[in-house]
């Protein structure tokens, strides 16, 4: 008879961990508080992103998530765009900072490219060409749509791996090897707590006791009024440069990073970085902001839309396009330069959590070797 593994919450931490539990030899069952995912997971981009990890374990960790993403995609029909990305150059000094990066990158084997302005153009159809000097382009990243990915994942474990889903059940208590859902008690071998920032109401001490914060992001999502709009390629602009891991191997960055201290504090008090992407529907994703704190105003700030879309329009022409939805996401990360938080509070329990914004990026490649530590 198979062991028996509960994984507490149905965004892309715990249904990565599901998946793999049951390739372990579990049989899992995954319980989530509400109908569907909600949270985070199907807020954000939908962007598998391994140019923003650095080379090493985090860098395989993301090539490995997307294959898993490629692998359950292809088995259930879920649509993607690998369109790369192109991160654009508009002042010499984030040009220097790409040119340092390319020649990084490619020592890494990363399949990257350095482009002058028309290269990025051809790449990237929403390109500002205004003071445009060139771009650095990456192969590897990935687009999902994540409002219909969360799901597909969840329909492909069900039929592929006969994981079992709890809906609409809010566990409430974990005693040894047992949690309550408002109902009954279940009980498990093991418990896999993979609840977001949620996990602060089943261990509120533990909580409280690390070093983590949530970050509230906004973002919005545009459709062209051009008939087959294709963006191409994922477009970032500069300050995306002082974002990612992956690009503080650049000498010249730190000298980036003060100019738009100097030149953008506002930008960078709200943790500002704009990037746009495309999914298979047509429809274009732009954001996002980074405010952290335990406590965050439920409302979108039209100051910070604004700013975004000021910034936006610096890099891309976007006169044709035409909102269509705006809204805020929250999610644990962790304060000590940590890229999550892996936990064995008790002899069953295990917490899985605080991957900041790479969920989608790493969260199958992480599951397996947490599991596999097991």
């Amino acid at each position: 008879m198979k062991q028996k593994a509960i994984v507490i919450g149905a965004g892309i931490v715990g249904l990565a961990t599901a998946r793999a539990l049951s390739l372990k030899g579990y049989a899992v069952t995954v319980i989530e508080r509400t109908g569907k995912a909600v949270g985070a997971s199907v807020r954000n981009f939908g962007m598998v992103w391994p140019i923003g990890q650095p080379a090493g374990a985090l860098l395989s960790r993301a090539e490995r998530s997307k294959m898993i993403w490629k692998d359950i995609a292809d088995s259930t029909g879920l649509a993607y765009r690998e369109s790369g990305s192109v991160h654009a150059a508009y002042y010499k000094d984030e040009w220097i900072v790409l040119q340092e990066l390319y020649e990084i990158f490619k020592a890494e084997g990363r399949e990257v490219e350095l482009l002058d302005k028309k290269g990025v153009q051809e790449k990237s159809g929403a390109t500002n060409p205004d003071n445009l000097i060139g771009g650095l382009y990456s192969a590897s990243e990935m687009i999902v749509d994540p409002r219909v990915a969360i799901a597909n994942i969840a329909a492909y474990l069900l039929e592929f791996l006969d994981v079992a889903f709890i809906w609409g059940k809010a566990v409430s208590a974990i005693e040894k090897n047992r949690v309550y859902d408002g109902s009954a008690w279940i009980e498990a071998d093991l418990i896999f707590v993979c609840s977001g920032a949620d996990f602060e109401t089943l261990y509120p001490d533990l909580f409280a006791g690390i070093e983590i914060t949530k970050c509230k992001l906004q973002m919005m999502r545009f459709t062209s009024n051009l008939p087959d709009y294709d963006l191409g390629a994922s477009l970032c602009g500069g300050l995306s440069l002082i974002h990612y891991q992956s690009f503080k191997a650049a000498p010249s960055l730190n000298a980036l990073a003060q100019r738009y201290q100097n030149e953008m504090n506002s930008y960078l008090r709200y943790g500002i970085h704009v990037m746009v992407s495309q999914h298979h529907s047509g429809e274009l994703t732009v954001g996002d902001s980074h405010e952290y704190g335990l406590t965050h105003d439920p409302f979108d700030s039209a100051e910070i839309n604004q700013m975004i879309l000021h910034y936006l329009r610096q890099f891309a022409a976007i006169t044709d396009w035409k909102l269509s939805h705006s809204w805020n996401g929250i999610y644990p990360k962790m304060t000590n330069g940590e890229t999550h938080l892996f936990l064995h509070p008790s002899e069953y329990v295990y917490i899985l959590n605080g991957l900041g914004g790479a969920g989608m990026t790493l969260s199958f490649g992480l599951a397996e070797e947490c599991i596999h530590l097991l």
